[in-house]
């Protein structure tokens, strides 16, 4: 019943909408189960997105790098090794604008230490995917909407011992793709769901050539949350759960020059489609991998041994980050990274740069991506942050002899 005008639209709602029918009920090809496209999908995959300019300038890698007041995307524990007593930031990233002109991403974050190592961070992130059209098979316009999703998060960390923190984080989700409008005679309505993030992290000052060095590691998992519908009578979407493992080494040359490098490991904690024998979509037709209709927590466990190709294309569903970035003064850095994702699981292959310039109160960021396949959708995709020091901000309110000028 809905067509849209915009047909690139249509198809980004419907592999929202439609998840469940990614995962394993389609008759496909058991020829060659290693060489053939089996992508995971999920619900609101806009969680997935990388928020801020600082790691979308490092490849999208940020689990172990230093913690920043946009630690509650990639790691909550992080907050409490940071070193200054509040802040906030914003971020907003326009999104597959090689396709449309009016997606975009909005992140605001904030935290605030109440206790010596100990932090409570919130964020709101806002995904839009602009104006839609919606016509009956006849070209009759029904309506038009802005779909929009957002999802708000709140989260503790704390310093266990000297060097080791741990963090949890809480998240509300709200998807809007359709308005409620019908869909084939079916009433659809928003999805809601709630999860939550668990996290640790490792920092460990070294010393190397007799300077200062350090190595950081990280741990979070990701969205551990219910399923979401968008109608009543239609099987419920698996979140996108993720599994990030990560570290970086830190190296200071001299008091002016530091580098780091990062690398994230990144696997889906949902099923992997498995393959059919055409005659059906019953589990009872499934000739290799695992029944996808399970649990939140089993298919979690399962995740891990349920690709039709076995151990080969489990491996292929670790997506690789890594980064490097370079920080003169602690006022000036420059940033690189790639991005690695399998062709049969999403064939995201990309490089990013970035830069950031940090003044004695706020910091902007900014990062680009150079896609490594032409046509891409996510080609030129830029990303801009702008992260405020609360304290600096009022010291410089109320002494102008506390504060750096620039």
């Amino acid at each position: 019943m809905m067509i849209n005008n915009n047909t690139i639209k249509v198809l980004l709602l419907s592999l929202t909408i439609t998840a469940t029918a990614f995962t394993g009920k389609a008759q496909i090809s058991t020829q060659d189960l290693n060489g053939r496209v089996n992508t995971i999908t999920s619900a609101v995959p806009f969680l997935m997105i990388t928020p801020d300019s600082r790691a979308g300038g490092m490849g999208d890698l940020g689990v172990a790098t230093s913690p920043d007041v946009n630690s509650m995307f990639w790691n909550a524990a992080k907050y409490s090794m940071i070193e200054d007593e509040a802040g906030v930031s914003i971020s907003y990233t326009p999104w597959l604008r090689a396709l449309i002109p009016d997606i975009s991403l909005t992140y605001l974050s904030a935290y605030k230490k109440f206790k010596r190592n100990q932090v409570v961070a919130a964020s709101l992130r806002y995904f839009s995917l602009g104006d839609i059209t919606f016509t009956d098979i006849s070209g009759t316009e029904i309506s038009s909407f802005r779909p929009n999703e957002f999802s708000f998060d709140v989260s503790y960390s704390m310093l266990f011992t000297k060097g080791l923190s741990g963090g949890i984080a809480l998240r509300y989700i709200y998807s809007n793709l359709t308005g409620g409008i019908y869909s084939n005679n079916v009433a659809t309505h928003p999805g809601n769901s709630v999860a939550g993030d668990i996290s640790m992290y490792y920092t460990k000052d070294v010393s190397v050539a007799n300077r200062n060095s350090n190595m950081s590691f990280g741990m979070n998992i990701s969205n551990i949350g219910s399923k979401i519908s968008y109608t009543d009578d239609s099987e419920s979407n698996f979140l996108p759960t993720n599994l990030r493992l990560g570290g970086t080494f830190t190296h200071e040359f001299d008091e002016y020059n530091k580098l780091t490098f990062g690398m994230d490991f990144n696997k889906l904690l949902v099923p992997t489609p498995p393959v059919y024998d055409g005659q059906g979509t019953s589990p009872d037709n499934i000739i290799a991998g695992m029944d996808p209709n399970v649990s939140v927590p089993v298919g979690m466990w399962q995740s891990f041994y349920d690709a039709p190709g076995g151990t080969t294309e489990e491996l292929r569903e670790i997506n690789i980050a890594t980064g490097l970035e370079y920080w003169y003064n602690q006022r000036f850095a420059l940033r690189t990274g790639y991005f690695y994702e399998h062709e049969t699981k999403g064939n995201r292959k990309y490089f990013t740069v970035g830069i950031g310039l940090k003044l004695n109160v706020f910091q902007l960021d900014f990062a680009y991506l150079i896609t490594t396949q032409q046509r891409n959708p996510l080609e030129n995709t830029m990303r801009f942050s702008l992260l405020f020091n609360l304290k600096s901000l009022k010291n410089s309110g109320t002494t102008g002899s506390d504060t750096e000028s620039y």
